[in-house]
């Protein structure tokens, strides 16, 4: 039970963490989450939670790592797999062998088996705590891809060595060129261990799906247990079970790319799961080094052959060296690659390669390591210094992490007109990816029932990610938001003069009077309160739903029925009256400066007409119903897009305001389209 309410204290911290973070955003979430963890070890709770080794590797490395295989973009990691691989194994190994002689020479009570091992574990550098702090500082796309591609591989290789190193230590035996075949054979048999465990998996997925096993929950189950199974079952076969992982990952995003999934819900869950899971597990990872750092901070203050002020220095030389380290190595082998390759690769700049360096921040996987460090040796006599070990491995992610936070956003500091520059393309870009992400889903969702109206959603989806594309705008993008505003209320007042114009005219009915000008008053608010456009749709559908319910005793339905179809008929009349004024009003206001956002605008209106024409020409009920229903699921998809973006840190606060601000735009004419329905 104890045990129980310490797990639930964990998950609240994590959980009051990311609140905090959103309130003071320039301090990054593990540095919270670090701080709150020695809060709750220095409080008289009694709180301790005990550190396995297998256990924290196996718990907290193997789904970390199989995730960072399924999303990384495997052609950014092609693109720069030179880079990446100097980074992720000629670097580990220099690191290895450089900074472990010097830990020994620094430190002499430290074996040098040992340093090598704190060595190793503190070559990885953690990628999740770059992107924590990459959406503030518009980190490069290419120093990002690279980052993360270093990030996914140099995780195996270090741990690998420390594996070995580790080994050398306890038994006190090391043979370099044994070593060397053994990583060898370790690393490429866990590599495809991993690649074929992963292929037999998704086969029986696959299967049991043939097999009329849609059920979600089974197949998310599978999936959750993928990473830990084959972790296992490798490390069981005496082979790399992190490399497993990674190959694991790979196939699997390979697979999702060849196979759509089965359904809509299982894409839905896997990715809200997923998205759980490694929150808690990167949070808790932070959480429990906070709670670790007091007591071991304990054991190193109070032990007399170890001067306070002597051990904080070992750890800023240490990190001061791996600093120096990384810059040297990423400094000249980008020299030598362009001088290599002049053509096709870019001369090296100096901010870059600093924001490269700094962006080597230690974490998950360093943490996790050093807890994994045995006890004793092979002859039952304690680990050497390894409080020590631990202590420095957790005060260089510490200071890495304030390291970044605080020079990050300096050497990544850009002009003002870059910056403004590159968040047009990101929204631009996000905004395709969006809409891709909704075409994805309505092709997942298409059967032979709604083939006619999904391809009517898909059609209107590619004509506006090819308007994104290919169209150029002269118009000032701090001043777009504003522009596009007034075009749409511009079109909205030509409409309401045109009703306005029947009022007096005595060409239309009191109550269809009604109608129009509240219709009108709703896609107004869209634009200009999302608050109470919010609220009003719910009021709206409320409404509907108890009308529809008092429908149900009312007698002469038949009657009613065909009532409601006339004036479900002269409702679309209008709407194409209204449409088209608002069309003739924008076309004769057609300037140079407005050209490309009215046409913008004129499209919508357009293809709102083509809609309701093929309403008013036959019963489309049952297209109107499925279409409806597709919509729905594109709608949901575009803004779990627009979520996903935020949180990988690709788009900004204000981006994402603005694109859930367009999408409602979009929301509210079709739900005023869709309110017509018979």
């Amino acid at each position: 039970m104890e045990m129980f309410l310490i797990v639930l204290l964990l998950l609240a911290i994590i959980g009051f963490s990311n609140i905090v973070n959103h309130i003071v955003p320039f301090i990054p979430a593990p540095l919270i989450q670090i701080a709150f963890g020695v809060v709750m070890a220095l409080l008289p709770f009694g709180i301790h939670v005990p550190m396995e080794s297998e256990l924290f590797l196996v718990l907290f490395i193997a789904p970390l790592l199989f995730n960072d295989g399924r999303t990384v973009s495997r052609a950014a990691l092609w693109k720069l797999r030179v880079p990446i691989l100097l980074l992720a194994l000629g670097l580990v190994f220099v690191t290895v062998f450089a900074i472990g002689h010097f830990i020994h020479w620094l430190i002499p009570s430290i074996p040098l088996p040992a340093a090598f091992a704190l060595a190793a574990i503190l070559s990885p550098t953690d990628v999740v705590a770059v992107s924590a702090m990459s959406s503030r500082v518009n980190m490069p796309k290419d120093v990002m891809h690279l980052l993360e591609g270093e990030g996914l591989m140099n995780d195996a290789s270090g741990l690998v060595a420390f594996k070995f190193a580790v080994a050398a230590t306890v038994t006190g035996v090391f043979s370099l060129a044994n070593a060397s075949i053994s990583f060898l054979a370790i690393a490429i048999g866990g590599f495809f261990s991993g690649a074929l465990l992963a292929f037999i998996i998704i086969r029986f997925r696959v299967l049991i799906r043939r097999f009329g096993m849609e059920d979600v929950t089974v197949h998310m189950l599978i999936q959750i247990m993928t990473p830990f199974v084959i972790y296992l079952v490798t490390e069981h076969l005496h082979l790399s079970g992190i490399l497993a992982v990674v190959a694991a990952g790979i196939v699997h995003a390979v697979e999702k790319d060849r196979e759509k999934s089965p359904t809509i819900d299982l894409q839905i869950v896997s990715k809200s799961t997923w998205t759980v899971i490694l929150y808690l597990l990167n949070g808790l990872v932070f959480v429990l080094l906070g709670l670790q750092i007091p007591k071991v901070m304990s054991q190193i203050f109070k032990d007399p052959m170890f001067n306070n002020v002597v051990v904080t220095k070992y750890i800023l030389l240490i990190t001061a060296t791996l600093y120096m380290l990384r810059f040297t190595w990423i400094y000249f082998s980008w020299w030598i690659g362009w001088l290599l390759k002049k053509k096709r690769m870019a001369k090296p700049v100096l901010r870059l390669i600093g924001i490269t360096t700094i962006s080597g921040v230690r974490g998950a996987v360093t943490l996790a390591g050093a807890f994994s460090i045995p006890f004793v040796l092979a002859d039952g006599s304690p680990f050497p210094e390894r409080s020590l070990i631990i202590f420095i491995a957790a005060g260089v992610i510490l200071v890495t992490l304030v390291v970044a936070s605080i020079f990050l956003p300096m050497v990544a500091k850009t002009e003002e007109t870059t910056i403004k520059r590159k968040k047009e393309e990101m929204e631009k870009d996000a905004s395709i990816q969006i809409k891709v992400a909704a075409i994805r889903t309505i092709e997942d969702a298409v059967n032979d029932v709604n083939r006619t109206a999904a391809l009517s959603i898909i059609t209107a989806y590619n004509r506006e990610i090819n308007q994104l594309k290919y169209e150029s705008t002269k118009i000032d993008p701090d001043h777009l938001k504003n522009a596009e505003a007034e075009i749409r209320i511009q079109a909205l007042e030509a409409e309401s003069r045109y009703v306005e114009k029947l009022i007096k005219e005595k060409r239309i009915n009191r109550e269809m009077a009604y109608w129009a000008q509240e219709y009108i008053r709703r896609k107004e608010m869209a634009i200009t309160n999302e608050l109470k456009y919010k609220a009003l749709v719910l009021w709206t559908l409320l409404g509907k739903i108890l009308a529809q319910m008092a429908q149900v005793f009312k007698p002469n339905k038949e009657q009613l029925r065909k009532k409601r179809l006339t004036k479900h008929k002269d409702m679309i009349r209008l709407k194409m009256n209204m449409a088209e004024a608002a069309i003739r009003e924008l076309k004769n206001g057609l300037t140079s400066q407005n050209k490309a956002l009215s046409f913008l605008v004129i499209g919508e209106y357009n293809e709102r007409l083509t809609k309701l024409k093929m309403l008013i020409a036959a019963d489309g009920r049952e297209f109107s119903r499925l279409k409806r229903e597709l919509q729905v699921k594109a709608f949901q998809a575009e803004r779990d897009e627009v979520q996903y973006l935020y949180e990988k840190g690709q788009i900004t606060v204000d981006i994402v305001r603005k694109i859930r601000r367009q999408i409602n735009i979009r929301e509210a004419y079709w739900l005023e389209e869709n309110s017509l329905r018979l």
